[in-house]
């Protein structure tokens, strides 16, 4: 990127995401790359990562996988809505999982992608649910 070239996420505030996978190497490159474009990334490498995490720091996004070992996605999106957390949640799904992405969409996520997905379309659905969340933040302070 050229010194003049925006971030295709030009904000003024870093984006705080939650990566959410159990595949280490995928969460490890995905962060990696994140995090050169304005995004303050935590990973968490399961369930009960992602539910030690939220305990601790507040986000504005999370990226959750439906398919992991520990707990499914959706187990974890039903509990960070009982906990209120406030982060808009991307589901991220393998092929074939549509049904389940749409459940996730009725339980509250922000929107889902089908893996392996376009690191671009991954940044756009970022930042629709960033402003979503910013928006949100806005009209109830």
């Amino acid at each position: 990127m050229s010194t003049g070239e925006k971030s295709p996420l030009a904000t003024k505030d870093q984006i705080k995401l939650l990566l959410i996978d159990d595949e280490v190497g995928y969460v490890d490159v995905l962060a990696n790359r994140l995090s050169k474009r304005n995004i303050s990334v935590t990973k968490a490498y399961s369930g009960t990562d992602a539910m030690h995490a939220v305990r601790n720091k507040d986000f504005d996004v999370a990226i959750l996988d439906l398919k992991m070992e520990d707990m499914d996605g959706l187990e974890v999106l039903k509990i960070f809505k009982q906990m209120g957390l406030p982060a808009e949640v991307i589901m991220l799904t393998g092929h074939g999982s549509q049904t389940a992405a749409k459940e996730g969409i009725q339980l509250g996520a922000f929107d889902y992608l089908t893996k392996p997905c376009e690191l671009h379309d991954l940044i756009e659905k970022i930042q629709e649910a960033y402003q979503k969340r910013k928006k949100q933040t806005q009209s109830s302070s």
